[in-house]
């Protein structure tokens, strides 16, 4: 058995160390038919590699659908709807206006949910919703290159960001 947490938790950003003790994490097998935890060979605290959540809105803008280019990793330069990760305590919606203002300068109202999405292997756990402009004009904000509005044909397919970007847009545009 080797000390290398990464080789058996392939999604781990490389947690070696206990956040209660300080002392060393290695994987281990805890119950049957679930995957190897982190535990900590000195308190035996149980570090879970959990899921993150994020957040996003379809906003329809004079029958066009608004998107934003990233100005970050990763995907920088790529288009996607406004979006990104819940706070711990913030409820789906908050962080989703929240989200929404920080990178368009609008603010926004869900309205619908539009579908929750999940790859293999992916440690994201995406939720999008069909939001309504409350008010704003759009504009880039500090993690945005430029933001726009596009006909659904006119949409950037070969130039979108995630999965979860592709399958929001497909699962919106069979709503329209």
């Amino acid at each position: 058995m080797t000390s290398s947490a990464e080789e058996f938790h392939p999604l781990d950003p490389g947690y070696r160390y206990c956040p209660k003790c300080g002392g060393e994490l290695e994987p281990r097998s805890l119950k049957p038919n679930e995957p190897e935890r982190l535990v900590c060979k000195v308190c035996g605290f149980i570090f879970y590699l959990d899921s993150k959540v994020a957040v996003g809105t379809l906003t329809l803008i004079n029958g066009k659908i608004l998107l934003l280019r990233r100005a970050i990793e990763p995907g920088y330069g790529k288009w996607v709807f406004p979006g990104g990760f819940v706070d711990r305590g913030e409820t789906l919606e908050a962080a989703a206006v929240r989200e929404t203002l920080e990178e368009t300068n609008l603010v926004v109202r869900p309205i619908s949910l539009l579908n929750a999405y999940s790859y293999p292997g992916r440690p994201v756990i995406v939720i999008v919703y069909r939001a309504e402009v409350v008010r704003g004009e759009p504009m880039a904000g500090d993690e945005t290159l430029e933001v726009r509005a596009f006909l659904p044909e006119e949409i950037p397919w070969d130039e979108l960001a995630f999965p979860s970007t592709r399958d929001a847009l497909r699962d919106l545009l069979k709503q329209l």
